[in-house]
């Protein structure tokens, strides 16, 4: 029997997170936010409170929660599950072995176990000796390998139920590129992103020293205090394109579209062919990416009967310079002139797209792959942790496609290359 209100023990930040999952209106739950959120509080007080509420209805549900290593599971996630366990005040409900990973709910026998995912086949063969798991909690999720990895253990346990809640808790690294920030950004019916920080919760929860430090911190350093204690992403300093927003194109924008722009990056061996469809509104600076081709073996007349889908009235292409490729494409209808190359071209177009143009909008449904390369697209780091001076030549084909596409703009307008410092090379 519970013996608190809710309400005195979760953060108002959580409340509508709370109603979500009493409804079961989604299955993925992705928590981020900085130090003192109480994120991971919150999941294990659901965890707990929910396996007792399925046990009243008959429905033996269980939990498995995850760290990256076995090595932290104990002082961690195990001792959040105890603390949720005595704040709910159902301790004599509950056995807690000292030192073990089960934690065994008395009266009717679920579990909810640990397991580090350093032993992928001992995660994969996790058994319950009764009903199934229906709760799974990531924590620290960022320190995993990745999403397949994830998708691979999601597929082995999520079987045996008609329902299922994931949880994956972490405070997210500083760089855009760490694929926890990406994730969070992806659109998905059954999933339910939630930010937030400690200034929602009690002062007397996170104690006066609590405070203190982060205010100083917020004195200090305000970088840092954004990104440890606001849960943001400030990025590395190498970032190049910080003009970027990801969202929707509607068809209703499309089609007022006058100004079209098209680039091509031709695909050899192993690299994709990319084809992007933008609309530039000069001026207001605005550049929309709403179309992309993005392709690795595509034949060259496979290429030019799907670019002439998104480009029906067959306006001019810009490309690579590759004459071959450029008169084959020719032969085939398309209508296509090659980008002029120059010296320090690459770098006038980079820093004419990061710089010069205020916003580049991309769709991330219509053009995934373009928004993964330049979300990503970072000056990298020396053995020393400092900058190198030029911009890296590599995950780049969407952005030298719309650096084609783009090359009427970028050579009306003379960029200095002496402005390298605003992005940190030198």
């Amino acid at each position: 029997m519970i013996k608190v209100r809710l309400k005195s023990i979760i953060a108002s930040s959580f409340y509508a997170l709370h109603n979500d999952l009493k409804k079961g209106l989604h299955t993925h739950y992705w928590l981020k936010g900085g130090r003192g959120s109480t994120k991971s509080s919150w999941i294990s007080i659901e965890i707990v409170l929910n396996i007792m509420k399925d046990a009243e209805q008959g429905i033996m549900s269980n939990a498995l929660i995850l760290r990256r290593v076995k090595d932290t599971l104990s002082e961690s996630v195990r001792d959040q599950i105890k603390w949720a366990i005595d704040i709910l005040g159902v301790s004599d409900e509950w056995h807690v072995p000292e030192s073990k990973l089960t934690i065994t709910y008395k009266p009717t026998g679920q579990v909810i176990r640990f397991k580090g995912a350093d032993n992928p086949k001992k995660v994969k063969s996790t058994k319950v000796p009764k009903g199934y798991i229906k709760y799974i909690w990531y924590e620290e999720v960022d320190e995993f390998e990745g999403k397949p990895k994830i998708d691979t253990i999601n597929q082995s346990l999520m079987r045996g139920g008609p329902k299922f809640f994931v949880f994956y808790s972490f405070n997210p690294p500083e760089s855009q590129r760490n694929w926890c920030n990406q994730e969070v950004l992806e659109a998905r019916e059954d999933k339910y992103v939630h930010h937030s920080d400690y200034r929602s919760v009690p002062r007397e929860w996170l104690g006066e020293q609590f405070i203190i430090e982060a205010e100083h911190m917020k004195k200090v350093n305000p970088t840092k205090y954004e990104h440890d204690y606001l849960g943001a992403v400030t990025g590395t300093g190498g970032e190049v394109f910080r003009n970027l927003t990801i969202r929707e194109i509607t068809d209703e924008e499309i089609k007022v579209f006058d100004r079209l722009k098209n680039g091509l990056d031709f695909g050899y061996a192993a690299d994709p062919l990319a084809y992007l469809l933008m609309h530039y509104d000069k001026t207001r600076k605005k550049l929309y990416i709403f179309g992309e081709i993005y392709k690795v073996q595509l034949s060259n007349s496979k290429a030019v009967e799907a670019i002439k889908k998104l480009n029906p009235l067959n306006k001019r292409v810009t490309s690579d310079t590759e004459p071959r490729t450029i008169n084959e494409f020719k032969k085939l209808g398309l209508n296509i002139i090659g980008a002029k190359k120059g010296p320090d071209s690459v770098e006038h177009g980079l820093k004419y797209l990061s710089e010069e143009i205020e916003e580049i909008i991309i769709d991330p449904v219509r053009c995934p792959n373009t928004k993964r390369e330049f979300m990503e697209y970072e000056i990298e780091k020396d053995k020393n942790g400092n900058l190198k001076g030029e911009y890296p030549d590599k995950n780049n084909h969407a952005i030298d496609a719309a650096r084609y596409g783009m090359e009427d703009e970028i050579n009306s307008k003379k960029i200095k290359v002496s402005s390298k410092s605003k992005i940190g090379l030198r």
